[in-house]
């Protein structure tokens, strides 16, 4: 039987971030989970796609836009089960011994990370803490904490909406509360952002975005403004 887990990164200039990413997946691959490394490239001009064939990734290249490669991803992935990850999130060793529990246990549920920034600044822990209660509380979690769903369950819902912007709660507000799971393993993500915009600042500003959304406005309108 082949392993459950297709992992679906997509890129676009990713080749500072992507080595950490691609090295923290071992322990799923030595646990026997991956099946294959899905990298969906939206025309990298740097050594992007040089580091994901040296890793023996299945790569994609098509036009750019995050939610367009995933579903291409989603596409071509030939697993059971759905890894997607961003390419400046690495996890925790822990991963594959909680996802291998949630597979067994609760497999009728998709499940994301805890988040955690890989920064040594203050903030980073008070804005963890608070994005990962609001995932809980509104079972909205972002695509940096990963989403690990079934090709079952994938399929149901839809999949990805090729939307500019907020692609990520669209899918888990489809795959919905009951159907959705945390997980204590770590998605440690960049936290280049906030560093270049100040914590506060973009915390705030990712708060307003996510409000107007839940208030009514289009992803279109939103990634007009996010830009």
């Amino acid at each position: 039987m082949p392993a459950p887990i297709s992992i679906i990164l997509p890129t676009l200039n990713a080749e500072a971030s992507l080595p950490a990413c691609l090295d923290s997946l071992m322990p799923g691959l030595e646990a026997g989970l991956i099946r294959e490394l899905v990298i969906s490239d939206g025309g990298s001009d740097d050594h992007t796609r040089d580091i994901a064939e040296g890793a023996g990734a299945n790569v994609l290249t098509g036009a750019p836009g995050r939610a367009k490669q995933l579903i291409a991803g989603a596409e071509a992935a030939r697993g059971d089960w759905l890894l997607f990850l961003h390419a400046d999130t690495v996890l925790s060793r822990d991963w594959a011994e909680r996802v291998a529990g949630h597979l067994a246990d609760r497999p009728d549920k998709a499940a994301v990370f805890t988040l955690a920034y890989r920064s040594d600044a203050p903030m980073a822990k008070v804005i963890a803490a608070r994005a990962n209660r609001r995932a809980r509380w509104l079972a909205l979690p972002y695509g940096d904490q990963g989403l690990l769903v079934s090709r079952k369950l994938y399929d149901a819902v839809g999949g990805y909406d090729d939307v500019p912007l907020l692609e990520d709660v669209r899918l888990v507000q489809a795959i919905g509360r009951k159907r959705l799971a945390f997980l204590s393993a770590e998605a440690r993500t960049s936290a280049a952002k906030y560093e270049r915009d100040g914590w506060r600042k973009r915390s705030w500003a990712n708060a307003w975005l996510i409000t107007r959304y839940l208030m009514g406005a289009s992803p279109e309108t939103l990634a007009r403004a996010y830009r």
